[in-house]
């Protein structure tokens, strides 16, 4: 387990990080196209990769189905979803609520695969869902307002897919290293993004100065990051994984504290309390 957690902490720098890096290119590109330049370009990183190291093939036939499941539900209609969201919510609340699979992955872990939730992660889950539920800062937001109530829509959905997609990974585990499957992964969320940046943002695009930020993220955060997500929500149990997940969003609102200057406060500061205590209590079993 000790390797997973390396990978989920690996996860944690390289996602978190990434929603305000996502939230500073989107004031030079529009979301759909932002996010489907990056499964494009992770796809070209690790089909290049792989190609170097001669084990670029395509997928097995025992592996598709995981293929399929991650392509389409992790990388597609998950960046789908939080680039659109990311445009009307701050980038910590999408780090957050994005990240929140607590809700979905437990219960469904314990529906789908039969696991067996231990008394003491059921209460590091809450004291997680608490944490998180401090950083969203309900209270602060105007639910009025219509944008505020599609963008947290959009990431409670979001949530659910990626739930979907580490369900199925682990229902039906690839036989193939992970790693030789990100390139179709990442080339099945390019195809299914496409066509709805086409009729939704037919005059977007990404523009000179957000090309910095799709390099980063399409050619380190999104493979590498996706990579360790996946391994890791394979290796640890459901309650253990959706649990530390939650540093995710911690890590992100911190870093959209300190760069895009949005409020630090007792929320921050308390949230990202509840959710490490969190984590170290799941981790303990």
């Amino acid at each position: 387990m000790a390797s997973a957690f390396r990978l989920l902490f690996a996860a944690v720098i390289l996602f978190g990080g990434a929603w305000p890096i996502t939230k500073a290119a989107l004031s030079d590109a529009t979301p759909l196209w932002f996010g489907t330049g990056r499964a494009a370009l992770a796809a070209l990183v690790a089909a290049v990769l792989l190609a170097a190291l001669g084990r670029l093939r395509f997928p097995a036939a025992e592996d598709r189905r995981a293929v399929f499941f991650l392509g389409l539900f992790q990388l597609g209609g998950f960046f789908a979803l939080t680039h659109l969201a990311v445009a009307l919510v701050p980038a910590g609340r999408t780090a957050v609520l994005s990240n929140v699979v607590t809700y979905w992955l437990i219960p469904l872990s314990v529906l789908v695969l039969g696991e067996r939730v231990s008394a003491r992660r059921w209460v590091a889950a809450g004291l997680g869902l608490a944490g998180a539920a401090v950083l969203i800062g309900p209270w602060a937001v105007d639910w009025t307002d219509h944008d505020v109530l599609i963008g947290h829509f959009l990431l409670v959905l979001a949530g659910l897919l990626w739930t979907i997609a580490i369900i199925a990974s682990r229902k039906w585990p690839p036989r193939t290293a992970m790693l030789d499957l990100l390139p179709w992964c990442f080339g099945i969320g390019a195809l299914f993004l496409t066509p709805f940046a086409l009729v939704l943002e037919p005059q977007g695009g990404v523009g000179l100065h957000a090309w910095p930020h799709l390099l980063y993220i399409g050619m380190v955060a999104a493979p590498i990051g996706t990579w360790c997500v996946i391994e890791a929500g394979r290796k640890l149990p459901g309650a253990v994984a959706s649990v530390g997940f939650l540093m995710v969003p911690a890590f992100g609102v911190l870093l959209s504290t300190l760069w895009l200057g949005e409020p630090l406060g007792w929320d921050v500061i308390l949230g990202g309390l509840l959710i490490v205590g969190s984590v170290v209590l799941a981790a303990r079993g």
